[in-house]
């Protein structure tokens, strides 16, 4: 499987509330397939396949990163976190401060004081917003000196992806939740404009997934199902896996419908799909912000299983690949 598209993806900086760039991404790529994609007034991206589509594919964009909170007498930043980002986990990870005049200055995220020679409670300090900044990689000693560069409160913090492929089928990078699941969508693309078909389904590319709001609304108006692409979890007490499709039941929103569920589990046990059926305890998605908007809609949810999520994650092109043959299926046998 080629992986360019996600590579490109991955390298767009895109965290909630700056992700314009990847929005445009997203609709050049389309175009390229000989789509006409449409941009919401929040920025995500729209586009039809076939006229008055019933069934909507929908995929989040945008991710996980931090925003600058303050200044610190020290001239270096503090953060508050944009989505469930695990500050244990992005503990030493370059970033990139990007300003309102497109300036950009890297950084790294810290624990406050973090040297070992000097402080014997690294180890056992809690990682909090209190307790982590990040370090300018700029001469600066105090807080006049960061204003100097341009940088104030609200600029964007942008986390080093750090994307890998290896030769055995594994990918791991940051969001691959969930960039991997907009790389399903854009393949769907691509095969449905090879086909020539022109079936009722649209494809939603959402920008405030990581917050909560990014599905709640933006859909064509003949939409009647959802179906969400967004990572499985894979980790203890779930039975998700890198190299399999996940179908979830339920999340902590509440459970999927059931007749999507029961037609999912039919086509790939029928088309010998890898696949796994799965509860979220901790988890929702584009389709829970529908629904909760009030959208009378039949939503699903499945995803290529994704480790470490909210963390150093890692996927597998089998799990790809199984995801977004489920997806034809099931656009193969979606009626209008």
């Amino acid at each position: 499987m080629e992986l360019t598209q996600l590579r490109e993806l991955i390298a767009i900086d895109s965290p909630s509330g700056y992700t314009e760039q990847a929005s445009r991404y997203c609709a050049d790529l389309l175009r390229g397939y000989g789509w006409n994609p449409e941009f919401t007034r929040k920025g995500a991206v729209v586009c039809a396949l076939g006229d008055n589509p019933t069934l909507a594919i929908a995929g989040h964009m945008d991710t996980l990163g931090a925003i600058v909170s303050g200044i610190l007498p020290s001239g270096h930043l503090s953060i508050s976190t944009l989505g469930g980002l695990s500050l244990n986990m992005a503990e030493g990870e370059y970033c990139r401060i990007r300003t309102l005049d497109d300036r950009v200055y890297e950084g790294t995220l810290l624990l406050r004081n973090p040297s070992v020679h000097v402080n014997r409670e690294v180890s056992k300090a809690e990682r909090t917003l209190e307790s982590v900044y990040v370090r300018l990689d700029e001469k600066v000693s105090k807080k006049e000196d960061t204003e100097a560069l341009g940088i104030r409160i609200g600029d964007i913090v942008c986390l080093d992806p750090r994307y890998r492929e290896l030769p055995n089928g594994f990918i791991k990078s940051r969001f691959l939740d969930n960039k991997a699941g907009c790389f399903v969508q854009f393949e769907v693309a691509r095969r449905v404009a090879e086909s020539g078909l022109r079936p009722p389904v649209s494809l939603y590319f959402s920008n405030y997934e990581e917050v909560g709001h990014g599905g709640a609304g933006g859909y064509p108006t003949s939409t009647e199902e959802l179906l969400v692409i967004d990572m499985g979890v894979v980790g203890d007490n779930v039975a998700g896996d890198e190299r399999a499709c996940s179908i979830c039941a339920k999340d902590s929103s509440g459970p999927y419908d059931y007749g999507m569920r029961q037609k999912l589990v039919a086509l790939a046990e029928a088309a010998a799909i890898p696949f796994k059926l799965d509860i979220y305890p901790y988890y929702g998605s584009d389709g829970s912000a529908a629904l909760r908007a009030g959208h009378d809609y039949r939503v699903g949810l499945i995803g290529p299983g994704v480790a470490a999520s909210h963390g150093v994650e890692r996927t597998h092109v089998e799990g790809i690949q199984a995801t977004v043959d489920l997806c034809m299926a099931y656009i193969g046998a979606h009626k209008s």
